[in-house]
């Protein structure tokens, strides 16, 4: 790991592999780098940069009433501009891929590829409607009500690790050892959790955010991959994704949930590296 400094912030960035350069943005918010650990597997094809968005992870030198928009994108752009890429592929995962979609509105100019991973185009999939899923697929009336307040915010700082491990099931298409394994093997159990972010996003950042009135601005080729379980953006979020953005393909995978790439390997890489290796993109829609 190297730590850079990128505008008012001390980022930890991690640089593998060789090939076109592809940005990893990582979910949360709150976590870090390290969720996106099993795709350090593509490093023989590309380029990965993976890095702690401000505030998140072991990020260092700025409060977190920071954690704007304007500033996570321009840390983004600060960051290719610092590792000297003139265009890279930018590859966003739920929080991440909000913070994707604002980098291809806002620096548009830099992208060859967009990929959106189990993410959405407003915050009303997470905050007002994943409750819902979680009520209809017969999750218990304490995890509902817990998801709501995990999505808004409103969960206190010291308890974020045990309300992870409770909500942590529901994230799987189907909970098992052997994906908690993967999971754990692949470097998820580095992550460093930042309570101050998820709170302060719940309940300021994301409230009202969205960007679907926007979406035909944005020209990369976009692939939108998510697995067809996931409880916090379903099909339904990645169709709107997908119809908005003019360039764009969709791809579910059936029996997987947030995290595809854990449950669906064989399905997830191959549609990833197809897509990102191809000038233009492609995907095929389901698998």
């Amino acid at each position: 790991m190297a730590r850079m400094q990128i505008r008012d912030v001390s980022l930890p960035v991690d640089v593998v592999g060789h090939g076109h350069p592809v940005v990893l943005m990582h979910g949360g918010p709150g976590a870090d780098r390290w969720t996106l650990s099993a795709l350090r597997r593509c490093r023989d094809q590309f380029t990965l940069v993976l890095y702690d968005h401000r505030c998140n992870g072991r990020a260092e030198g700025a409060a977190v009433e920071s954690m704007t928009w304007e500033n996570l994108t321009a840390d983004a752009d600060a960051l290719r501009e610092q590792l000297g890429f003139e265009r890279w592929a930018v590859l966003g995962h739920s929080f991440g891929g909000h913070v994707a979609l604002e980098y291809a509105l806002r620096y548009p100019e830099t992208l060859t590829h967009l990929v959106l991973v189990d993410t959405a185009a407003t915050s009303w999939w997470s905050q007002e409607h994943a409750a819902g899923v979680l009520a209809s697929r017969g999750w218990s009336p304490e995890l509902v009500e817990l998801s709501h307040r995990w999505f808004n915010g409103q969960i206190e700082p010291g308890e974020m690790f045990r309300d992870l491990m409770r909500l942590g099931p529901a994230y799987y298409h189907e909970p098992s050892p052997i994906s908690l394994v993967r999971e754990v093997l692949g470097g998820s159990w580095r992550t460093k959790l930042r309570p101050d972010a998820l709170i302060f996003a719940g309940q300021h950042l994301m409230k009202g955010w969205s960007v679907v009135e926007r979406l035909s601005e944005i020209s990369a080729p976009t692939l939108v991959v998510a697995g067809a379980s996931d409880f916090i953006f379903p099909p339904e979020a990645q169709a709107e994704l997908a119809a908005g953005i003019p360039n764009a393909s969709l791809h579910l995978i059936e029996r997987a949930g947030h995290d595809p790439w854990t449950e669906r390997p064989d399905a997830f890489f191959p549609v990833l590296r197809l897509f990102l290796s191809i000038p233009g993109g492609q995907a095929d829609e389901a698998a």
